[in-house]
């Protein structure tokens, strides 16, 4: 990278002059790759529980075992859980991260993905509570719209912040001991 070296952000590690990663050990990896198992375990719920509202948006009906109540329940549910998650990693734990990782700096692609998704998932939660309430009659397709509007960047945040959170990204930036004192 031509010029990087002049323009380089303070915080971050001189990679480009370090030698070449030495193989970590199971225990380092098991440090190092401990947030991304971590984030990963409430990205697979919050996928799950996606699909599940997609399917029905999608076939026009709901599983059997599945009353109206507890489909927009199950909406709604995502909605709190996914803002709380998110509220978390913007108070304690993305400060933390971005003091030396710039994946996690306020102005940068993963803050920026929680106010787009935000914007969809508000859409979706008033629709649902408005369906809740009678105010509304529930129309998958309607739902499935809003869902559409805010599923790729939801998607692609998903995997992301996983991928910044593996043990080879984060040993470019922590030390084990730094590792073990992280908010997770």
């Amino acid at each position: 990278m031509a010029g990087a070296s002049s323009s380089q952000d303070p915080h971050s590690s001189s990679l480009a002059s370090e030698p070449p990663p030495t193989k970590l050990s199971a225990s380092e990896y098991r440090v190092y790759n401990s947030m991304a198992e971590h984030m990963e375990y409430f990205h697979s719920s919050f996928r799950q529980t996606w699909k599940i509202l997609y399917a029905v948006c999608s076939s026009g009906k709901r599983p059997s075992n599945m009353s109206l109540r507890q489909f927009l329940n199950t909406g709604l549910q995502f909605c709190y859980h996914l803002g709380v998650h998110h509220s978390i990693e913007e108070q304690h734990i993305f400060p933390v991260l971005a003091k030396k990782m710039p994946a996690f700096r306020e102005e940068l692609t993963l803050l920026t993905q929680h106010k787009e998704i935000h914007q969809g998932l508000d859409q979706f939660e008033a629709y649902l509570k408005r369906c809740n309430t009678g105010e509304t009659d529930l129309k998958l397709d309607d739902l499935k719209g809003l869902m559409d509007g805010f599923k790729d960047v939801l998607w692609s945040h998903l995997d992301a912040e996983v991928k910044e959170l593996e043990a080879e990204n984060m040993r470019k930036y922590w030390t084990i001991s730094e590792m073990k004192q992280m908010p997770m």
